[in-house]
């Protein structure tokens, strides 16, 4: 028997059944509106916790005051046809330190003066790097991705709020919460993390959390949840910014991360409709094309995307994918397309908030359709904000030039501008746009908040293999550690070098500890000193890193480094594999005889792994995923904490 509830009130939770994996959950007080199931045994206990519970849909947001309504009423009926188009477009900007007097704070003011943009999109940053052979750092000469500055990003906000004459809707890809782009900020685990917790209570508060911290930078949007569904072990973009591979574990964690985001003050956005789930291509470098017929896209792809929609869900993000099923048009993806972002989201799926583009500076987009008419397009298409245009002024001539032929009517343009007008109003722009610099040091990552990224990094290890019954690991402080650091690729680290807390954290516990990093740079001769070095030690520890990003594709590691883990798998010392990053690259080593995976990479959750390999804390991940050929969906052994077992630190 299965029962499925919208939990509206604060209620407490005992003894309920994880339907995923089979753990018994401990009592949670759950607030505010998310809906979860009870499988079997725990709807006896749940009744007996609650006496009455009435299944009701998430309350639509409160309608607008008189004054707020009016602010909409006469702007919208002000507004030239210039600043209606204007108003559908979210250029974007860098979290960096911008001088008024620069190239880069003009282009900003332009777009927002005399575009008369709706709002701006926040990255963190990028540094120039050179084009020169042979240097593993710098990537071949593209920009490298870097972490923003928080004060940097809330000043240039700022700046641009007080250039504009309509308030800016701004936005962010907090991820991996905010954190994940600005420096200082909490970084939080991404979904599919979350997703092997089982628990909707955390995502509820990394959306809470998320969300609190972006409204002290000021940011009102966040493009988040991702609620694609993984199910393509190849996906080299989606992965573990999904929650899983199982649709109503998406659905699950979606709403209550939704749910969290509303507490904590901003506006959640669900991706990439119709879903992007089950590609092998990086829309960041190409389009993709997923061929799967109408039936299985309703029974799949769509289902998270209509549990969000009921969870009051405030905006929807296209995908730059080809979808015959859903529009047969040649080379159209959904983002231009009608049938998919009017017929399918706004018609049969009576979707009423924003629908934003993805980014249109992707390759998927940028290669193949001009500037001008792919903003055109999206907007003909049913999108109310075009984001990242590499040319703003060519996505506002192309908009406007559509409406004046007819292309794009002025009903439609009305109805989006609209849209946008109230979603700002909702968000009080209209009586205050600007933020308090002066609180963001206290509203901005800290201790307290470290701790829920903490807890959810150690309740995602998933200890997949354990063939030696090595997890905890029993060896004495004394023991000589052999410590592997395996990078799919020398360049392009973000968020800092892998294995930066790992290693003090293993060395605090066993300081005897030799670490070597082995990356697609590294020689047949240092492979046979790390070969040397492994008879040598008592214990050999790796950590593999495989990173998910945009405008790589990659997401393997090297033949030579697979061919190093599958040896050392031979010798009977212990030997342990933490993965970091991807998890389907265990289906590539399947002799490892002990694994634990992660589903990210950063600082919080080597740490985290290094507690669970010394037995400190609990292990009790559930897949998320299935591991083709390996471990099923919902596959985890537990391990309680041993701290007997563990060296401890001194």
């Amino acid at each position: 028997m299965i029962i499925d509830i919208n939990i509206s009130i604060i209620i407490t939770f005992c003894g309920r059944l994880d339907q995923y994996g089979g753990r018994e959950l401990p009592c949670v007080p759950m607030k505010s509106c998310f809906s979860a199931r009870l499988y079997g045994a725990g709807i006896a206990s749940a009744l007996v916790a609650v006496s009455v519970l009435l299944a009701a849909a998430p309350a639509p947001p409160a309608p607008l005051d008189k004054a707020a309504e009016k602010w909409v009423e006469q702007t919208l009926k002000k507004m030239t046809l210039d600043e209606k188009v204007g108003q559908l477009l979210l250029p974007a900007i860098n979290a960096a330190f911008t001088s008024v007097d620069s190239d880069t704070y003009e282009k900003r003011v332009h777009d927002v003066r005399d575009l008369h943009a709706g709002g701006i999109h926040v990255f963190g940053t990028t540094e120039a790097m050179p084009a020169a052979l042979l240097d593993p750092n710098y990537g071949g000469g593209a920009a490298a991705s870097r972490k923003g500055d928080p004060f940097a990003a809330a000043a240039f906000l700022d700046r641009l709020q007080k250039e504009a004459a309509i308030p800016l809707l701004t936005t962010a890809d907090f991820e991996g919460g905010v954190g994940y782009i600005l420096n200082g900020a909490t970084r939080l685990p991404r979904a599919m993390a979350i997703g092997a917790t089982r628990d909707p209570q955390l995502a509820f508060r990394a959306g809470q959390l998320s969300a609190s911290e972006g409204r002290s930078v000021g940011v009102y949007v966040d493009f988040y949840p991702v609620v694609d569904v993984n199910n393509n072990p190849r996906n080299p973009i989606i992965n573990i910014r999904s929650f899983g591979e199982d649709v109503g574990l998406v659905s699950d964690m979606a709403r209550a991360y939704i749910e969290g985001i509303h507490a904590g003050g901003m506006l959640a956005t669900a991706k990439h409709f119709p879903g992007h789930g089950d590609t092998s291509m990086d829309t960041h470098l190409g389009l993709a094309v997923i061929e799967h017929p109408r039936a299985r896209l309703e029974s799949v792809e769509l289902e998270p995307f209509r549990a969000a929609i009921a969870a009051r869900v405030d905006g929807v993000m296209s995908s730059h994918i080809i979808l015959p099923a859903l529009d047969p048009t040649p080379g159209i993806p959904a983002t231009l397309s009608r049938p998919i972002l009017t017929g399918l989201l706004r018609g049969e799926m009576k979707f009423d908030g924003l629908i934003y583009t993805d980014s249109m500076a992707m390759y998927a987009i940028s290669k193949n359709f001009g500037a001008d008419r792919a903003a055109a397009m999206a907007v003909g298409a049913g999108a109310d904000l075009v984001l990242d245009s590499p040319d703003p002024d060519a996505a506002f001539a192309g908009i406007k030039a559509a409406v004046q032929a007819g292309d794009i009517s002025q009903d439609q343009l009305t109805r989006s501008v609209e849209r946008i007008l109230r979603v700002k109003a909702r968000l009080g722009l209209h009586r205050n746009r600007l933020t308090d610099l002066g609180a963001i040091d206290a509203e901005l990552g800290g201790r307290a908040r470290a701790e829920v990224a903490n807890e959810i990094c150690e309740r995602a290890i998933t200890l997949v293999k354990d063939d030696r019954n090595q997890v905890p690991l029993k060896a004495p402080r004394s023991a000589n550690i052999l410590y592997l650091s395996v990078v799919d690729y020398a360049s392009g680290w973000r968020e800092g070098a892998p294995s930066r807390s790992f290693v003090p954290a293993l060395k605090e516990r066993w300081p005897n500890l030799t670490a070597v990093e082995i990356s697609d740079r590294t020689t047949a001769s240092e492979y046979e000193l790390v070969r040397a070095l492994a008879r040598r030690a008592d214990v050999v520890v790796a950590s593999i890193f495989v990173r998910i990003a945009s405008y790589s594709g990659r997401m393997d590691l090297t033949a030579e480094q697979i061919d190093l883990l599958q040896s050392l798998s031979d010798d009977p010392r212990p030997f342990i594999t933490v993965v970091f990053g991807n998890p389907y690259v265990v289906t590539a080593l399947p002799k490892l005889p002990v694994v634990l995976l992660t589903y990210e990479a950063f600082d919080a959750m080597e740490v985290a792994a290094v507690r669970a390999v010394a037995g400190e804390t609990a292990v009790g991940g559930k897949l998320p995923i299935s591991l083709p050929g390996q471990f099923p969906l919902g596959h985890g052994l537990t391990r309680p904490p041993s701290p007997s077992t563990a060296a401890a630190p001194r």
